[in-house]
């Protein structure tokens, strides 16, 4: 049994107070590069871009990591975009055990990143690995027994819900 937790509306609402939150801690920075994990982090990540790109004034580039989510471990990018020396934000639609983003996150740092900050809309609180997100649309303590399921449609999040 699926129970909403977010509507249309409410991520909406939550996207755009997540992408104040970000321009507000990276006032200071010239450039912003948001890597959106697919399939939902990018989407999430792309409404983010779109928001920030209307609200301030700063240069943002946007990448999309192919991650295998049930082979985290031999995660590669290939970006396309510099990071060195700039502000990096991973994005993602849900942060369960954290697993996924530890895993994004770790081959970043041989490009020498300014700073990494971690986006999600959903965190669930309960996690396997110490990774704790910078910006979060909506938190909630699950049981690890269920999961939370963020689902998408072309370019919009339609709705979060726990299963």
């Amino acid at each position: 049994m699926e129970i909403p937790i977010l509507s249309v509306e409410q991520i909406e609402h939550k996207l755009k107070r997540m992408a104040y939150e970000i321009w507000e801690r990276n006032s200071g920075e010239k450039e912003l590069v948001i890597l959106g994990i697919a399939e939902g982090g990018a989407v999430v990540a792309e409404n983010l871009k779109k928001i920030l790109s209307e609200i301030c004034p700063l240069t943002i580039s946007m990448e999309i990591l192919q991650i295998d989510k049930k082979k985290v471990e031999t995660f590669a990018p290939q970006l396309s975009v510099m990071i060195k020396n700039k502000a990096v934000i991973v994005v993602d639609d849900v942060a369960m055990s954290g697993k996924t983003l530890l895993y994004a996150i770790k081959p970043l740092l041989d490009h020498a990143p300014k700073k990494i900050q971690i986006a999600v809309l959903v965190d669930r609180k309960h996690k396997n690995f110490p990774v704790t997100a910078d910006f979060i649309g909506y938190s909630i303590a699950s049981t690890l027994q269920e999961h939370i399921i963020v689902t998408c449609k072309e370019e919009k999040v339609t709705g979060a819900y726990l299963k």
